[in-house]
């Protein structure tokens, strides 16, 4: 499970519609297999050394991507987040994308919610927002 606070999925979704606006638009979320689908505002899950949310709006060369990690990954803070990762994401590096307007309508789904935690399985994705 990973857990990020509600302020910071905001600002995420926020940066990519900023990057996208000034960069030409968003990034596929079908990794280029299927261009012209799907370019639409949301963010990566990230899975490599930890686990991060990652703004999808097209970057400008040499400009970086606006990452916040999961509480239980952040390479900063946590000295286990690679083993964390890897319990709960899997050893392989991966990337779900999660739309924007369903992240949105989940978090106003309560109101009182302070952040959201993201479960994986090899088969599927849960994601419940919750005040702490």
């Amino acid at each position: 499970m990973f857990t990020f606070s509600v302020t910071h999925v905001h600002a995420v979704i926020t940066r990519g519609r900023i990057d996208a606006f000034l960069n030409g638009g968003f990034c596929n979320p079908y990794y280029g297999i299927r261009p012209g689908e799907g370019e639409q505002p949301g963010a990566w899950l990230v899975g490599d050394e930890g686990v991060s949310l990652m703004a999808n709006g097209k970057l400008a060369d040499g400009q970086r991507p606006f990452v916040i990690y999961a509480e239980e990954c952040d390479l900063k803070t946590n000295p286990a987040h690679w083993h964390y990762k890897r319990r709960h994401f899997g050893a392989d590096d991966g990337i779900e994308f999660l739309d924007a307007a369903m992240l949105v309508r989940l978090i106003k789904t309560a109101p009182a919610a302070t952040h959201i935690t993201i479960a994986t399985t090899d088969h599927s994705m849960s994601i419940t927002p919750f005040r702490r």
